[in-house]
């Protein structure tokens, strides 16, 4: 603003005198080169203190001087204060490290304690630099002091607290004079008070520290009052500049005249910051454009100015005579920028009304108003790719500009995405209008018209229809009578039908009512009307090709994920997918269940939106299966993964039509109901959440590693112990990551929903997506909640054989007996063979370790647990082989079995179903 003022008084004319023309003379000789000359005259008139410079260096200046006195007075009483602190601590550590040396007790039980602890106590006082250190009996008679003669005499100071044990620090006037000393108990073994230990600092060498310092101090704030000085001098100087040495009363007088020509005139006047920010603007700048009383500051663009007119001043681009519709005025602007000549950066811009010039043709506001209808069109409808909405957009736009109601009937096929057909009946999308009480169908009626219809004959021919007056218009009447008689007896009396067609396809009618205005619709509004619907068309066929290729998208991805959850008992799973309103991704998930009532949990996502991301989601959903049927560790089945992923984007990097698939990530986990654990790893995914029975949520530490395809890191495995009833919470990055906050705070709110879920799998989904579930996702989300179970000891059995195969029979016994108490009598031969077939090359092939498992679940496992690390094989044994024939027999009987690795060896396993 000063910067302002002072260009305005150079441009205005004055008197040859005067304190203007007196600075201009002086600017003007500093140019041609007398500015050597200017500096020390400058510097007097700042520091005389009768211009805005100089009062302002008068004013940093005393502020400056007392900042540094304060600063000076406070560092000096801190100083003193801490010494204070010092000595304190120092007479503390000193007494009571001597009060604790060894041989004091024995020293203070001597017959002479002073011939012991003199010499002892001055060599600790002169090592340590306090005053004295003086031991003292509990009666307060001094065994040591610094000068002898005191020796004997009664100590100076409250011993009554260390004769209690507590240790007493004090400030008094002692034998030596002022000082702080401390008195430390000593205490024999059983706890009694055996004399007193003091040691203490005179208070003239507690204050010397801060004696030294004070010089420095004082010339280190003299220092900074130096150079504050001269800064301010500086700023006043270039301050001296800018106002040319005025005082406050020129400086306000000259404002004042400024202020009444800036305001007066009727022009509207707008300067406007480099960086697009409104600096001023006066009256009539406030009235044709409708500003808030708090504009200037603020940027342009915040001012609820039209994008082109707010764009055209934040951009300081030159202007002459651009007319900018401005709500109902023409504004014809010119702008200046105010950089030309050196000045400051932004921009000056002057308004001037000419809506007046309109009434001078009646067709040319028309014309305008049409062309802004149109134009609103152009950036009002389509905003979004659905097809509904579009069409309600096409009715807010034109009720009540141009139409009182307007109605929008597409083909069934055109809303589900289709192609459109004449045979199809259509259904009433959008109907919008002044009042909600008109007699037209309802939104959501499906409706065939009759040929005679406008409404028919615009789909038959593809042409629009214009009826003036409906009540003599027997075609319209006649597609339902009795409906039509009230719209007519309502008051709609015109009727424009356009039949929305984009390119060859007619994807419905739009129909525009009147009945508010009571001039009937004539051909040049029949003209806008079918180039506004021409517009619509465009976009509510892009929402109906987004239509079906997102439902293509939809359809693909959901047959590509579970249709059900597999039959298993470890784990009461309930799970949620949601794709993402812009279009689907990559997100999957899986349960699948293991051997040993084992269920592996996976969850995933594939960077991405479309058809690319949900096929690659399919292609990596497969190979989860194939690699579990593995039975690998989790972290071992990621690096698989991994090493999979970075060949499928070797295979792919030579097509560049082709997008690589780095950037998917999985979480992949085991739950073992038997022992009631979970092992967990992960490949760049977000941790899981665990509810544990008593409501507590807490997001275990599980390493993160590199996302699939990255490939050269490892991953790590974490082993979790779940209590039954626990919950293990799985989701992908939609759920917690948003663009307005980070992934912390979506962890933190995800945590406050799963402390109010309920205890159910299903309430758990069902509040989590209540408090995290945004409006319009703009991601999939995929959410997958099991509840643990834990099988109990009476469904689990298990021995330790002995390295003998006379073991076999005692084996076949106790599990015959197990199954008779399980009441499974029909499987015990079947039982019987293979136990005896698996323990028996458990032990003749395996280690010296064999341990045998079997388990009632939905099936009866059998599990034999040895320490070698050879894997058998099936094979169809030969008619004169003598062995060979086990595996296959175990094939035979088992519906399923296989084989393991743990890390003490290997697991082979066979199931039968239960009767």
């Amino acid at each position: 603003m000063v910067r302002l003022m002072g260009r305005s008084g150079e441009r205005s004319p004055r008197r040859p005198g005067g304190p203007h023309a007196r600075h201009r003379q002086d600017a003007d000789r500093s140019r041609r080169g007398g500015g050597a000359r200017r500096p020390a005259p400058a510097l007097r008139s700042a520091l005389s203190g009768r211009s805005v410079a100089g009062q302002v260096f008068v004013m940093n200046v005393v502020i400056v001087l007392l900042l540094v006195v304060a600063a000076a007075v406070a560092l000096v009483l801190q100083v003193r204060r801490d010494s204070t602190v010092e000595a304190r601590n120092r007479s503390v550590s000193v007494a009571e490290t001597f009060a604790n040396s060894p041989g004091i007790l024995q020293a203070l039980r001597s017959p002479d304690p002073t011939a012991v602890l003199q010499p002892r106590a001055e060599a600790v006082r002169k090592a340590t630099h306090v005053d004295f250190v003086v031991v003292i009996n509990p009666e307060g008679i001094r065994y040591t002091h610094p000068k002898p003669d005191r020796i004997g005499k009664k100590f100076v100071g409250n011993t009554a607290p260390a004769l209690a044990g507590k240790t007493v620090t004090e400030e008094i006037e002692g034998t030596i004079g002022p000082l702080v000393q401390a008195i430390v108990p000593v205490e024999d073994p059983d706890g009694r008070v055996v004399g007193l230990v003091s040691a203490g600092i005179t208070t003239k060498n507690v204050g010397g520290v801060a004696d030294r310092q004070l010089p420095l101090m004082l010339g280190a704030a003299a220092a900074g009052l130096a150079l504050a000085t001269g800064g301010t001098a500086l700023v006043s100087r270039r301050l001296l500049r800018q106002t040319h040495g005025l005082g406050p009363h020129e400086m306000t007088r000259m404002y004042e005249h400024h202020d009444a020509v800036l305001h007066s005139v009727r022009e509207g006047v707008l300067i406007v910051g480099g960086e697009g920010r409104l600096l001023l603007a006066n009256d009539e700048a406030r009235r044709l454009l409708t500003l808030p009383a708090d504009a200037e500051g603020r940027h342009v663009g915040a001012l609820g100015l039209p994008s082109d007119l707010a764009e055209l001043l934040a951009s300081g681009q030159s202007a002459t005579d651009e007319v900018h519709l401005v709500k109902d005025r023409l504004l014809a602007i010119n702008q200046r920028p105010t950089d030309v000549r050196g000045g400051p950066a932004g921009s000056v811009a002057t308004l001037r009304d000419s809506t007046e010039l309109r009434a001078l043709s009646g067709r040319a506001e028309t014309a305008r108003e049409r062309l802004d209808i149109l134009y609103a069109a152009g950036v009002g409808i389509g905003t979004s790719l659905d097809v509904t909405r579009t069409a309600e957009e096409l009715g807010e736009l034109a009720v009540p500009r141009f139409a009182d109601y307007v109605t929008v009937d597409l083909f069934d096929t055109v809303l589900a995405g289709g192609q459109p057909g004449g045979v199809t009946p259509l259904r009433r999308a959008a109907l919008r209008g002044v009042t909600e009480d008109v007699p037209l169908y309802p939104v959501g009626r499906q409706i065939r018209y009759v040929d005679s219809s406008p409404q028919g004959g615009s789909l038959r021919t593809g042409r629009a229809v214009l009826e003036p007056r409906l009540g003599e218009a027997r075609g319209w009447q006649a597609q339902d009578p009795e409906r039509s008689a009230q719209v007519v007896e309502y008051g709609v009396h015109s009727l424009i039908t356009v039949p929305l067609r984009a390119g060859t396809l007619v994807l419905g009618v739009v129909s525009f009512w009147r009945s508010v205005k009571p001039e009937p619709f004539d051909e040049d509004e029949l003209a806008l009307g079918e180039e506004l619907v021409a517009r619509a068309a465009v976009s509510i066929d892009n929402a109906r090709r987004y239509t079906r290729e997102h439902s293509m998208a939809v359809t693909l991805q959901r047959s590509l994920l579970p249709r059900r959850l597999p039959e298993q008992n470890a784990l009461d799973v309930a799970y949620r997918y949601l794709p993402a309103q812009a279009g689907v991704g990559g997100d999957w998930f899986d349960v699948l269940p293991l051997s040993g009532a084992r269920v592996a949990l996976v969850v995933g996502d594939v960077v991405g939106h479309g058809l690319h991301a949900a096929a690659t989601m399919g292609r990596l959903r497969t190979a989860v299966h194939n690699f579990t049927a593995l039975d690998l560790p989790p972290d071992e089945l990621l690096g698989l993964l991994d090493e999979l992923v970075g060949r499928i984007d070797q295979d792919e990097a030579a097509d560049d039509s082709t997008a690589p698939v780095t950037g998917a990530t999985c979480l992949y986990a085991i739950y073992d109901s038997v022992a009631g654990s979970c092992v967990i790893a992960r490949a760049g995914h977000p941790p899981p959440a665990l509810i544990r029975p008593d409501g507590t949520v807490e997001f275990p530490e599980v390493p993160a590693g590199p996302p699939l395809g990255l490939g050269g890191l490892p991953f790590e495995m974490t082993e979790l112990h779940l209590a039954e009833g626990s919950r293990l919470v799985l989701y992908t990055d939609g759920l917690v990551e948003d663009r307005a906050h980070d992934i912390d705070v979506g962890l933190e709110q995800l945590r406050r929903a799963l402390e109010t879920a309920g205890e159910t799998p299903e309430e758990t989904c069902r509040t989590v997506l209540d408090a995290r579930l945004p409006d319009r996702p703009g991601d999939d989300i995929a959410l997958l909640v099991a509840r643990t179970r834990v099988l109990g000891p009476d469904q689990v059995a298990e021995w330790d054989v002995p390295n003998d195969p006379a073991a076999v029979g005692e084996i076949r016994s106790q599990v015959t007996r197990r199954l008779d108490e399980w009441g499974l009598d029909e499987l015990a031969f079947a039982t019987e063979l293979i136990l005896s077939e698996l323990v028996t090359n458990a032990i003749r092939y395996g280690g010296e370790t064999v341990h045998v498992r079997m388990v009632r679940d939905r099936t009866l496992i059998c599990e034999v647990f040895d320490s070698s690390s050879t894997s058998p094989h099936l094979r169809y044994a030969a008619m004169t082989d003598e062995g060979g024939r086990g595996l296959f027999l175990v094939a035979q009987l088992a519906e399923r079995w296989g084989t393991r690795y743990t890390p003490a060896g290997k697991v082979i396993w066979a199931e039968q179903p239960v009767p």
